[in-house]
């Protein structure tokens, strides 16, 4: 996965040194990135940051599988 390259530096931006490409992300995502190089899986960050936030999981599940589809089509994760 390309996502395990990407460096992200203190203001947001994420750098994949063999695309050469960089782009600015937000702190959630930042999370989310993390947590996905730490080998978690899309329910556990659900879990995660559903109690880390306290929201409902539902709500955090739309927004985290709307990331990892973005993730997805920009060729990041399988």
């Amino acid at each position: 996965m390309l996502i395990n390259e990407m460096i992200i530096d203190e203001n947001g931006v994420a750098f994949i040194p063999s695309l050469g490409i960089s782009f600015q992300i937000n702190e959630t995502a930042k999370e989310i990135i993390e947590l996905l190089k730490e080998g978690k899986t899309k329910e556990e960050i659900v879990k995660i940051l559903s109690e880390k936030y306290e929201r409902d999981w539902r709500e955090v599940y739309i927004d985290v599988e709307d990331f990892f589809i973005k993730l997805k089509v920009y060729g990041l994760i399988q």
